[in-house]
C-alpha cells in the first residue's frame, strides 16, 4: 500500500526520514551512558534558547546557570503574548508547525514547533503505535476527537483525515440515535483501531453494554483502542475491554509538547524519555525522588522554534520507584493542579478524586450515563448528569452523606439532570470544574 501518511508529512516539509534516524540514535544510547547524554541535550536546548530567543532571555534574566534546578519554571500564563514574540531567530510561520491547545485547563495557548521536532514526535508516535501492530500508513483509525462544524474547515479536516488513514466521528452528538449511527459505520468499515477522548469512547461502550453488543463482533478487524486527553478510571477500562473487545491503551500527552506517557505492552505507563525530560517537583520547585507525588514539569529537548523548558503542564503525578533516566515509568497521574475544590474550612480536595467517588456512588445499573461536578461556591456543588431516569431521593441522600464524610459537613449539593452535557469546543468533557477563585 502507498504510504500516504508518510508522504503527507514529507509534502508538508516535515523531514520524517531524518527524524527516524535521529530517534534511532537516541534509542541506541545505553542505560549507562544515558545520564551524560541527557545532561548534554538539556544543556544544548537551554543554551540555544538563551542565545537565540529574546522572549526566553528576558524571562530567565541571565545568560548562564550552574545547576539545572536554578532554571525558572515556565507556565502557560507566561506565554500569553503574540506567537511571533516567542519564536527563536531564524523561525517564522514559513518554517514551523503552528497549533493551539484546547484551553480545557483555562489557558488556551498558540504554540510552535520546528519541523524536525514535529517530525521526531511523529516518528516516536509511529514507533509506540507499532508496539500494538498499528501502522500509521496502513492501519485504519476510528477517530473520536472534536472537529469544526463549519463547512470549509470541516472539509479541510476530512481531507487531512483521509491522508492520515482515519475516519472522524461526530462526538458532539452522542445521543441514542448518534451512537446507533456510529455502530452502523463500524459495521461498514474495516477499522484497525480506535483513538480518541476517553469520555466519548466510554459512552459508546455503555451504549454497547445496553444493547448487549461487543464491538469486535460488529467490526472483527478492530484490534486496539487508544484513549487520551481525559482521565481513564479502572472501572471504565474494564468496561471498555469487555464491550469493545480489544486491549485498551492509555495515552497521556500535551499538544504543545508530545506524547508524555504511553502504556507499553507490559501494562506500564512508559514516559517519553526520547524527546522529553519529565520532572516531578515539590511546591518549592525542587525535584522529588521517584515514588513521591508532585507537579509535572517537562522540557522539550528538540524544539528550537519555541522554548518549552521546565514547563509546568498543570498536572500532578508520581514516577515509579523502578524508573530510570532512559525508561521512566509514570506510576500515577492525579489530575490538574487547577482542578481543586476549596472548602469553607480551608480544606482542599483534588477534584478528580471527588469525581471518582461520585462515579462509584452512581453504581453500575447503567442509569447515569455521564456527569460533571461544578463547584459554584465554596460550600456549593452542582452535579450535572444525564440519565434514563432521574436519581431517586434515597440515592441523592446517600451521595450527600458520603460527600459530607469525605469533604466536610454542611455543604450544599444541587443535582441537575440534563439531556446532554456541555462539552468544550474541542469536544472534551471537563469532569470537574471549580468556579471558586
Amino acid at each position: 500500500m502507498f504510504k500516504l501518511f508518510t508522504l503527507s508529512l514529507k509534502l508538508n516539509g516535515f523531514p520524517i526520514e531524518k527524524a527516524k534516524e535521529k530517534l534511532n540514535e537516541i534509542l541506541a544510547v545505553s542505560e549507562d551512558d544515558y545520564a551524560d547524554f541527557l545532561s548534554a541535550r538539556k544543556s544544548d536546548i537551554v543554551n540555544f534558547h538563551l542565545e537565540n530567543n529574546s522572549f526566553y532571555q528576558n524571562f530567565v534574566g541571565k545568560s548562564t546557570f550552574e545547576k539545572w534546578e536554578e532554571i525558572p519554571i515556565l507556565k502557560k500564563i507566561d506565554f500569553q503574548r503574540p506567537l511571533k514574540e516567542r519564536l527563536s531567530k531564524g523561525f517564522s510561520k514559513r518554517n514551523i508547525y503552528i497549533n493551539s491547545t484546547s484551553g480545557s485547563s483555562g489557558d488556551p495557548l498558540v504554540f510552535a514547533k520546528d519541523k524536525l521536532c514535529h517530525a521526531m514526535i511523529w516518528a516516536n508516535i509511529m514507533r509506540r503505535f507499532a508496539w500494538y501492530n498499528i501502522d500509521c500508513n496502513r492501519s485504519f483509525q476510528a477517530r473520536f476527537y472534536g472537529m469544526p462544524l463549519s463547512f470549509i474547515a470541516n472539509k479541510k479536516l476530512r481531507i487531512k483525515d483521509f491522508f492520515s488513514r482515519r475516519y472522524r466521528f461526530n462526538i458532539f452528538d452522542l445521543s441514542f440515535i448518534g451512537l446507533e449511527e456510529i455502530i452502523k459505520v463500524f459495521k461498514k468499515k474495516k477499522f484497525d483501531y480506535i483513538n480518541g477522548y476517553t469520555s466519548s469512547i466510554v459512552l459508546l461502550a455503555k451504549h454497547l453494554k445496553k444493547r448487549r453488543l461487543v464491538l469486535t463482533k460488529i467490526c472483527p478487524t478492530l484490534k486496539a483502542c487508544i484513549v487520551t486527553s481525559e482521565m481513564l478510571f479502572e472501572e471504565d477500562k474494564l468496561l471498555l475491554e469487555e464491550y469493545l473487545g480489544v486491549p485498551i491503551i492509555n495515552e497521556y500527552g500535551a499538544a504543545e509538547l508530545d506524547i508524555i506517557a504511553f502504556q507499553n505492552p507490559e501494562n506500564k505507563w512508559q514516559v517519553n524519555a526520547e524527546t522529553l525530560f519529565v520532572e516531578i517537583l515539590d511546591e518549592n520547585d525542587q525535584p522529588l525522588p521517584y515514588g513521591k507525588e508532585g507537579r509535572i514539569v517537562i522540557t522539550s529537548l528538540y524544539n528550537k522554534a519555541h522554548p518549552f523548558i521546565r514547563y509546568e503542564v498543570g498536572d500532578y503525578g508520581v514516577l515509579d520507584e523502578k524508573s530510570t533516566l532512559k525508561k521512566p515509568i509514570l506510576k500515577k497521574l492525579i489530575g490538574r493542579t487547577n482542578d481543586i475544590a476549596i472548602l469553607p474550612s480551608g480544606k482542599t480536595s483534588p477534584g478528580m478524586t471527588f469525581y471518582s467517588i461520585t462515579k462509584k456512588l452512581f453504581g453500575d445499573d447503567g442509569n447515569v450515563k455521564e456527569f460533571v461536578i461544578i463547584q459554584t461556591k465554596t460550600d456549593t456543588f452542582e452535579i450535572q448528569y444525564t440519565s434514563e431516569m432521574p436519581l431517586k431521593k434515597a440515592e441523592i441522600k446517600t451521595i450527600e452523606k458520603v460527600f459530607s464524610d469525605y469533604l466536610e459537613p454542611n455543604l450544599k449539593y444541587i443535582f441537575t439532570r440534563k439531556g446532554v452535557l456541555e462539552r468544550g469546543v474541542s469536544g472534551k468533557l471537563k469532569q470537574f470544574v471549580s468556579l471558586v477563585n
